[in-house]
């Protein structure tokens, strides 16, 4: 194997190594966020995209090249005279060189394109896993908040109702003292109906005592008139 297909060959179990690690549960999502915004990845973030297109160009190079001698030994084998042997193994040597050099460059492209989504998928549930814990908190804290105002809520509406219950208390005793007063005011009116009567009665009979004690005065005036005439006589 030449240098280059070798390089390749040990990248390709380099990835081989990172898909396994990704996929296993090695780390949780949140470590891998975190590995992957350390300060060496962030220095790298910048040109990353330029690093990997540069990665998949070489790489679909070294893949064309391998189908290109795919087929240049797959047709020289056909046109290969079969009675001479040691030309027909060395040709299906350079075959499976070909082919081995295929499918290495393959899966190497193959596996530089599941790392990439790998990396964003597992950054993407870090940051959904961050959101979720952020909503938790803020729905308990929610929850703390609504269950205390519904606690003040109670608490307060208990005060009212003692405050109502009071008020209505005040306001029942309150009835009863006009309801007392009234009473008494009635029978104050009613004493006093009966003393303007028995006055009017009082009054009525002293008019009648006075018409009474006149005429008994002038009848006596009369008999006393009468008496002197006759002594004069």
């Amino acid at each position: 194997m030449s240098l280059q297909w070798t390089l390749i060959a040990g990248f390709l179990y380099i990835e081989v190594a990172i898909v396994l690690l990704l996929v296993l549960p090695v780390a949780s999502p949140t470590r891998w966020q975190k590995f992957f915004k350390s300060r060496f990845l962030q220095s790298l973030n910048n040109q990353a995209s330029i690093y990997f297109v540069v990665l998949l160009g070489v790489l679909v190079l070294f893949l064309l090249d391998a189908i290109r001698e795919m087929r240049k030994y797959s047709t020289s084998l056909d046109h290969t005279d079969h009675h001479q042997l040691n030309v027909e193994m060395q040709e299906n040597m350079r075959l499976f060189r070909a082919q081995r050099n295929f499918y290495i460059s393959g899966f190497a492209l193959f596996l530089s394109l599941v790392i990439r989504r790998l990396v964003i998928l597992i950054s993407t549930q870090a940051s959904l896993l961050a959101q979720n814990e952020a909503a938790m908190r803020q729905a308990q804290s929610a929850t703390t908040t609504a269950r205390s105002l519904l606690s003040q809520r109670t608490i307060g509406e208990s005060a009212q109702n003692d405050s109502n219950e009071a008020h209505d208390k005040a306001v029942s005793e309150l009835k009863t003292q006009i309801k007392e007063l009234q009473a008494k005011n009635q029978e104050l009116e009613s004493n006093l109906t009966k003393e303007r009567k028995d006055k009017e009665a009082i009054k009525s009979q002293a008019e009648s005592l006075t018409k009474e004690y006149d005429r008994l005065t002038k009848e006596y005036t009369k008999l006393t008139q009468s008496s002197g005439d006759k002594k004069t006589d």
